[in-house]
């Protein structure tokens, strides 16, 4: 393993391109063994160079493309990410911590009806010019869209409509039993404010009683309350058809490419660059051990050791999704000769 190591770091070290990525001024670096990373050796690495395939080959510098060249040559995964790869814990003086996300699946249909009450809007021409456009109140209750034929679908349920939009896509089903999916279309330019933040400011939750869930629960339980805190969040989000992607697999995440359930992570790209594989030691009440791919983004996910896990679509990766809330420890792997530069130059 030795000498298949140090030709690996010499091919490394022959690969041209920007050394580093992460462009976080805060950030320090540290390089790891693969024997530090607890759990490495018992991971299913071929599930990971699979999704590492799916995005790498949209990754530009020449080191990347190199490493994607050869990882669709390889017979065994677990080799290929120890020669050519290097993992690198990066951190900013934040905690690490863990949440998830899922592609939420909603009861709509293709024109309006009295149980099918809701709009889901495509980005009108003019917010694109003039950021911030209106609020979300100002949209909910004028009818500055209405009649333009800006409508993708109704749906049955504001409140899912509301969480449809944190997630940014998801799948409508329609009632002749198709699915149609929407994406992220554009927004408001509104700044978030977590209605879940809210709940606990009015002394209705303690912070850790706060989930998905519970805040649905609420506002369903309290119509009118519910529907003017859900406007306590003036951010409002647009959608698009996304056509181009079969109903089997995962909705498009930050790359333009479908996201994988349990190994398609959304990061900070200040600080993990977009396709790069990250190992997750993820810990609390069930402990994950994982290689993932950093193939998404998200407002939210601020900071290096912080990450977004994708837990597929519905209803039941919604409750999964909904729950985590984590400690731990995310380490990047990096292509050989960027991880060496992003060190100060008085360890290298």
């Amino acid at each position: 393993m030795t000498g298949l190591r140090l030709a690996a770091l010499l091919a490394g070290l022959a690969l041209t391109g920007a050394a580093g990525s992460a462009s976080g001024q805060d950030a320090s670096y540290a390089i790891l063994d693969f024997d530090q990373l607890e759990g490495w050796a018992d991971d299913d690495h071929d599930a990971a160079l699979k999704v590492f395939l799916s995005t790498c080959g949209d990754m530009d510098e020449p080191d990347w493309r190199a490493l994607c060249a050869a990882a669709g040559q390889q017979s065994n995964a677990r080799t290929f990410f120890e020669l050519f790869f290097l993992p690198i814990m990066v951190q900013d003086g934040g905690s690490g911590l863990f949440t998830g996300y899922f592609e939420p699946e909603l009861d709509g249909a293709l024109a309006p009806s009295p149980r099918f009450r809701y709009p889901v809007y495509r980005m009108p021409p003019e917010a694109k010019q003039a950021l911030p456009w209106l609020s979300r109140r100002q949209i909910e209750q004028g009818d500055h869209l209405a009649g333009r034929g800006l409508e993708i679908a109704w749906v049955d349920d504001p409140v899912e409509l509301f969480f449809l939009q944190i997630q940014g896509s998801g799948r409508i089903h329609l009632p002749d039993g198709r699915y149609l999916r929407v994406g992220y279309g554009g927004a408001n330019g509104h700044p978030y404010r977590s209605i879940g933040q809210e709940l606990v400011r009015r002394g209705l939750f303690n912070p850790h009683q706060v989930s998905a869930q519970v805040i649905k629960n609420w506002v369903r339980s309290n119509p009118t309350a519910g529907e003017e805190l859900l406007r306590h969040n003036p951010s409002y989000v647009f959608f698009r058809e996304v056509n181009e992607v079969p109903p089997d697999r995962g909705p498009l995440g930050a790359m333009n490419r479908s996201v994988t359930a349990m190994r398609s992570i959304a990061v900070d790209p200040r600080y993990t660059p977009l396709g790069a594989p990250v190992w997750i030691e993820k810990d609390g009440a069930r402990p994950l051990r994982r290689l993932m791919v950093a193939q998404d983004t998200g407002s939210a996910i601020k900071g290096a050791q912080r990450a977004d896990i994708f837990f597929g679509t519905g209803d039941k990766a919604g409750r999964a999704a909904g729950r985590l809330k984590d400690p731990g420890r995310m380490v990047v792997l990096m292509p050989i000769q960027r991880a060496y530069a992003m060190l100060p130059e008085d360890t290298q």
